[in-house]
């Protein structure tokens, strides 16, 4: 992968009179997939009958059924150990046979608008390898339109062997060999997520950040622990209007700068411990 500067990101203005409606494209979509059973069958649905190609790269040691809900939308399917996100995302990739590639999770659904959009990119895509679009999540009941978790652009659309995910322990990106395009229709985002369940993500995601930055040995200040927290709560709530979304965009900007909070002192733990 060329360095940071090979790297640009443009809007592309899209034509309706060129969005293709009565043939699949050469799109393969590609997932992997823990215990999914019970919300796999709307992701599936979301793509199946307009896309050439699905590939489910299932854990081997699932056993809910959600490799035999995936056969059904006629996906290909594959069961291997689990490698970290990233590297299982690129083993799913590598599966794939279209000259164009769309990862999604399985709380993630496309949408009508757009599944069109992607339809008139792909018709006419010039030099752009890849194509980002905004994200909306659903959260304790309402959809959160504002703060840090919107729009929550994702680079998930591009062509194949021009992107790789990166290799890190959470919060994998598709690094893109190229120009990359910006749609504007949103990708639903529906987990089935409890406050205890992103209380436990959150303890996840610290450790991994904790072991992620001391092998880098970048020193934590008071500075990190006391003033990134406050930052991130007002740039969420006030900055990005997560004050509009009511209790939960309040909460959103809460349990944010507590994640932010707590993964700096576990990193500044760490680095005590090994001076002792």
């Amino acid at each position: 992968m060329p360095g940071s500067g090979a790297f640009r990101t443009r809007r592309i203005q899209l034509n309706p009179e060129t969005v293709m409606t009565d043939q699949r494209l050469p799109l393969s979509v590609c997932l992997i997939a823990g215990a999914e059973a019970q919300r796999i069958r709307r992701t599936l649905d979301s793509v199946v009958g307009w896309v050439e190609e699905i590939i489910v790269v299932i854990n081997d040691d699932v056993a809910d059924g959600t490799d035999k809900i995936a056969e059904a939308a006629g996906a290909k399917v594959f069961r291997e150990s689990w490698k970290g996100y990233g590297p299982q995302k690129n083993s799913a990739s590598d599966k794939a046979t279209q000259p164009w590639l769309l990862n999604l999770d399985a709380d993630e659904e496309v949408t009508p608008a757009l599944r069109d959009e992607i339809r008139s990119a792909l018709s006419a895509p010039g030099d752009y390898v890849a194509f980002c679009f905004p994200r909306r999540t659903r959260f304790c009941g309402r959809w959160i339109r504002h703060g840090d978790w919107y729009p929550d652009r994702q680079t998930r659309l591009w062509r194949r062997g021009r992107a790789r995910w990166s290799d890190v322990p959470v919060h994998e990106t598709l690094l893109a060999n190229g120009p990359v395009g910006r749609l504007g229709a949103e990708l639903r985002h529906q987990p089935t997520e409890t406050v205890d369940r992103q209380i436990a993500k959150i303890s996840a995601y610290t450790e991994a950040f904790a072991r992620e930055v001391g092998a880098q040995d970048r020193r934590v200040g008071w500075s990190d622990i006391a003033l990134r927290p406050l930052w991130r709560l007002f740039r969420g709530y006030v900055l990005r209007l997560g004050i509009l979304d009511g209790w939960q965009g309040a909460y959103i900007a809460w349990m944010t700068a507590f994640y932010t909070a707590t993964r700096y002192v576990k990193v500044r733990l760490s680095q005590t411990d090994s001076r002792k």
